[in-house]
Formats: C-alpha cells, sequence, structure tokens
C-alpha cells in the first residue's frame, strides 16, 4: 500500500522527521485558505498523486508541471484550479496518467544541497538497507546506471537496528560535517524508527536537503508498506487512496485475492504465486500473452473463486481463459464449483480450458462435466496452454 506525500508528512511530524510545513487542499479555494495560513512564506504546491517525476510531468489540460512556486493565495487557486480533477502524466504514471483529486500547499525552501536517502527491505540478505546518494533531486534510477560508484548501500543488522557507527559511515560517504551531521544522525535514526514501527517495505526521500540557515529538511517522500502487516496499522490503512490504484485490484483485495492486471488477452486464474508465474511463462512460451496476474491462494472459498473470475471478465481485453490448480490444501471440486457458478451468472462470453491436479480432482473433474458448460478440459499445464493460445488466436 502506498500513500500520497502530505500523509507522509504526519508520519514525519509523528517521528520528528524534519520537514517543511505542509497542507492540504481538494478545492482552489481551499488551496487560497491553507496559502494564507504561512503568513508571506515562500510557498509551493504539489499535485498529490502515487507516481514520481510530478515537476516533469505534463496535464491533459496543456498545463505544465505537478510541481510549482507560488507567490500568493491568488496564485495558488489558480494553479490548483489548473491541476485539480486534471490528468497527471509523468514518466511514473505511463500514458494513461492519474487523476489529481488533492494539491499540497508547502513551505519552499532555499536549497545548499540535494541528497538521495531511502531505505527498503533487501530481500537478497533479508535485511534492511540504507541507500543514500549525494545526487539528489534527480531519477536514482539514472544515477544508478551513469554514476554507480555515487550509490551508497548500509545494510543493516534485523536485531541489532541501526547503529551509530553505520550512521557515521554515511554521513561520512555523504560528505557531511558538523551540526548538519548531527540532524542527519538524528534524522536518520527517527526514520528508521518509522520504518520499523510502521512495517515499511520501502521509505524515499528524494530529496533530503540542507538549506542555507544550517537545517536538514525530508523535502519529498514516498511511502510503500507491507500489506501482510497493515492489520496492526488502522491508521495507516485509514490513508488508503483507492483511487489511486487499479479498480480490478481493489475489488481483488477485499475478498484477499492477490491480483495484477497486465496487457495481454489471456486471463490466467491459479492458486499459488509460484504457479501464477509458470502458467503465465508457459502461455507465453506458446505464443500467447497473459492478461493478469490472478492467485486465489491455497484456502480459497467458492466466493472468492466466483469473485476471481467475475474480476476477470471485467476486463474487455480477455479474450481467454486459462484455469490452473495444483490442489494441494486446496479442493478442486472448489475450485470447479466455483467456476461453474461465476460462469452460469456471466454466461461465459469467451473460451474457457481448465487445468485441475491433486486433492479430489476427480470430483472436480466429474463437476465441470456434469455442468452442460462449453468449459475445456486440459491434461497438464502445456496441454492448458496450447489449447487456450490456440482458442483466442
Amino acid at each position: 500500500m502506498n500513500i500520497h506525500e502530505y500523509q507522509a508528512k504526519e508520519l514525519f511530524d509523528r517521528f520528528q522527521v524534519p520537514s517543511p510545513v505542509g497542507r492540504v487542499a481538494s478545492t482552489p479555494e481551499e488551496a487560497a485558505a491553507a496559502a494564507r495560513e504561512f503568513a508571506g512564506a515562500k510557498l509551493v504546491i504539489k499535485a498529490q498523486v502515487h507516481a514520481g517525476g510530478r515537476g516533469k510531468g505534463h496535464f491533459t489540460n496543456g498545463f505544465q508541471g505537478g510541481v510549482h512556486l507560488i507567490e500568493s493565495p491568488e496564485q495558488a487557486a489558480e494553479y490548483a484550479g489548473k491541476m485539480l480533477n486534471e490528468t497527471l502524466v509523468t514518466v511514473q504514471t505511463g500514458e494513461a496518467g492519474k487523476l489529481v483529486s488533492k494539491v499540497m500547499i508547502a513551505e519552499a525552501v532555499d536549497i545548499t544541497h540535494e541528497y538521495y536517502l531511502a531505505i527498503l527491505m533487501d530481500r537478497a540478505t533479508s535485511r534492511p538497507v540504507i541507500v543514500a546518494s549525494t545526487e539528489g533531486g534527480m531519477s536514482i534510477e539514472d544515477v544508478a546506471h551513469n554514476t554507480p560508484e555515487k550509490i551508497i548501500r548500509q545494510f543493516i543488522h534485523p536485531l541489532l537496528g541501526l547503529q551509530g557507527y553505520e550512521v557515521r559511515k554515511l554521513s561520512a560517504a555523504l560528505g557531511l560535517t558538523g551540526d548538519i551531521a548531527k540532524q542527519f544522525a538524528k534524522l536518520l535514526g527517527n526514520l528508521y524508527k518509522l520504518f520499523i514501527s510502521c512495517d515499511c517495505a520501502m521509505l524515499e526521500i528524494n530529496p533530503l536537503v540542507t538549506t542555507p540557515d544550517g537545517r536538514v529538511l525530508a523535502l519529498d517522500a514516498k511511502f510503500g508498506f507491507d500489506d501482510n502487516a497493515l492489520y496492526r496499522h488502522p491508521d495507516i490503512v485509514a490513508m488508503r487512496d483507492k483511487t489511486e490504484e487499479d479498480p480490478r485490484e481493489v475489488a481483488a483485495s477485499e475478498y484477499e485475492l492477490n491480483y495484477i492486471g497486465l496487457d495481454g488477452n489471456i486471463a490466467c486464474l491459479v492458486n499459488g504465486a509460484g504457479l501464477a508465474m509458470a502458467t503465465m511463462d508457459i502461455i507465453k512460451h506458446f505464443g500467447g500473452e497473459p492478461a493478469n496476474f490472478l492467485d486465489v491462494g491455497g484456502g480459497a472459498s467458492k466466493e472468492q473463486v466466483t469473485a476471481a473470475f467475475k474480476i476477470i471478465l471485467a476486463d474487455p481485453n480477455v479474450k481467454g481463459i486459462l484455469i490452473n490448480i495444483f490442489g494441494g490444501i486446496m479442493d478442486c471440486n472448489v475450485i470447479a464449483e466455483g467456476v461453474i457458478a461465476a460462469a452460469k451468472e456471466t454466461g461465459l462470453p469467451i473460451p474457457l480450458v481448465v487445468r485441475l491436479e491433486g486433492n479430489n480432482v476427480e470430483m472436480g473433474k466429474a463437476t465441470l462435466a456434469a455442468s452442460g458448460l462449453n468449459i475445456v478440459s486440459a491434461d497438464d499445464m502445456s496441454d492448458g496452454a496450447k489449447k487456450i493460445v490456440a482458442a483466442v488466436a
């Protein structure tokens, strides 16, 4: 789960991570009112979407840039009017862009230097890793590609936590000294507490800045949270903005299904992430293009399978469906009953190939055979992939 920048500032305040003060607005009038609160301070207005590259983006109405300096409440209202309820296109949104429903008015600060700072989970070592660079305010992917030596990594022991010598090592690598280094140490310590306490999967500040008056500030923020730990954080769940997510993925999450939409035309309904990946691979191998990743898990109910089927059929690009179930703790007959219920409800307008194997497979196959529906049975994965690719060709 991701959150907006203005929500990230709320977490920064809670964990005493210094950041410029900001106010969120949903209308031009609210933007003007927020600007008046700052009483003459230099301000910036930022479109609030779950994507980077906002400053260099463009709106489909012709307005350029999702981040602008503003000088008055009137200008805040003017720019908010050009951003709100308009679609912002950036390098991270793709051509479809994202609809802007909120803007943030924040204190603008003079900058001495920009840095990059992130904390994320490293799968290879199963440890948190702090990633930093002196090249902040730009795409970290470009920095990693063009000047990889400027990327600093510090792995943190999960039980010992962030150690003083690790902070000093990072400060030295970034060229920080004196009071600036002390402020950075305190900021990084609080940031790591935030990362662990809130079960973050990723926390990125780009840029982290130093100012002419000697402050260290988190100027921007991007958060991602471990979905499996959200039950511990109802306050963070309340920050979820479903309008920023694929509606199919939102619907799937409500039934505890794992769904990711893709660009192909062959839908997959599978139990288990590894089997889902293998199913997509074998569809590609035989010349097809998968339309989704959909894992119903090992203990899905008939209702969940029915919901999964409906989510698949809601995608207009889907021309065929391959169901590939290897029943361990999953009962193949439960899958069969769910498929039949959904197929009858939707009318099954496209080809459907089903491969069942494992727990209660004979009952599952018998249930499908007795349904009277136009369902093609497959002997194994390869057979299923060949049949569905041929059906949609």
